[in-house]
């Protein structure tokens, strides 16, 4: 008799709690219609009202930029016009001119300009300051901000002034950018006998594959006695990418890593899927503190699998993993 007792206190308790749920669940819709609700009526009231035209693609993208803003920064909105440079980013390229830059004084400027590409061809030397980039000042802008207005898509061009280093001067050029292949192993050799070295710079389509390869070949150039896979300034990219470069020395199913969302049905496991190549090579893996998110995944299971030794500074400490979900208009968001 008592333990039916408890048994019906116990349905009771529990009746009550999915009641709070799903209240609180309902709730929330509620908020989210109203909001939404409020939102779009607002946005038609400008533009109908608004004494001057505005544009409601900028003033959307400005809001939903906003609200984002509150959140973690990399849950980020991809609109449908810059779509095209997203997708060519998750493959390791980019339309742009190919050179590096960086920030001297109120400016940026050119560095390096690469062999046989756009800022080559256009007659950019290092040392070329950038003054504007068709027709808007660079004075003040980071050099994440000129990089954004030099990238774009492939074979659309932009008018880019200059002032040479050592002469007062300006001069404009017009530019054509160009697909910009970025390599997942800038280099792969040996450092001493039998040592080899691989560095990493992103985990795109295809690293894990590239790793494999590199790896192949150092073993078939010499004997190897051990391996260092430089992952400093790596600052991440695909997780399966990172997954499969684990599983070239660790066995089949062994976890690599859990990754956890809101609910119970988004939580993910992550295991090795195939035979490891080589299981007993000693391994070092470099980090430094702009090594995140794919990079600390690949070194911690390392290191927690036993497999191998850490070297380097502390890590960038993302510890996130982001989802791609379309939207309507071929537009994305890109949600941790």
């Amino acid at each position: 008799m008592k333990t039916f007792i408890r048994l019906q206190y116990a349905l009771i308790i529990l009746l009550f709690l999915a009641t709070i749920q799903v209240g609180a669940q309902e709730k929330n819709n509620f908020e989210l219609s109203k909001n939404l609700e409020i939102y779009a009526d607002l946005l038609r009231q400008l533009n109908l009202n608004y004494a001057d035209d505005i544009k409601p693609g900028e003033l959307n993208t400005t809001a939903i930029n906003a609200m984002l803003e509150k959140l973690d920064p990399y849950t980020v909105y991809v609109p449908e016009s810059k779509r095209e440079d997203f997708e060519l980013m998750t493959k390791g390229e980019y339309g742009g001119i190919g050179a590096l830059i960086q920030q001297q004084g109120d400016y940026v400027i050119i560095t390096e300009p690469y062999e046989e590409f756009p800022a080559q061809k256009a007659g950019l030397k290092a040392g070329d300051q950038i003054m504007s980039i068709d027709g808007e000042s660079a004075k003040g802008k980071t050099t994440t901000e000129v990089s954004d207005k030099l990238k774009g898509v492939p074979g659309s061009e932009f008018n880019l002034l200059i002032k040479r280093y050592g002469d007062s001067l300006t001069s404009e050029v017009t530019i054509v950018r160009e697909k910009i292949k970025i390599p997942n192993i800038p280099y792969s050799g040996f450092i001493s006998q039998g040592i080899g070295y691989i560095s990493l710079s992103q985990f795109n389509p295809n690293s894990a594959q590239e790793v494999r390869n590199a790896f192949s070949q150092l073993a078939t150039d010499q004997p190897l006695k051990g391996l260092i896979i430089d992952l400093r300034g790596n600052g991440g990219g695909l997780l399966n990418e990172a997954v499969d470069i684990v599983n070239i020395f660790v066995p089949k199913n062994e976890l690599v890593v859990t990754t956890k969302g809101k609910t119970k049905a988004s939580i993910q496991t992550h295991v090795t899927r195939n035979k490891e190549i080589d299981g007993s090579l000693p391994l070092v893996i470099m980090v430094n503190n702009n090594s995140a998110s794919a990079s600390e995944i690949v070194a911690g299971a390392i290191q927690d699998l036993d497999r191998g030794v850490i070297i380097g500074e502390r890590t960038y400490g993302k510890g996130l993993v982001q989802n791609i979900v379309p939207l309507p208009y071929n537009s994305k968001v890109k949600i941790t």
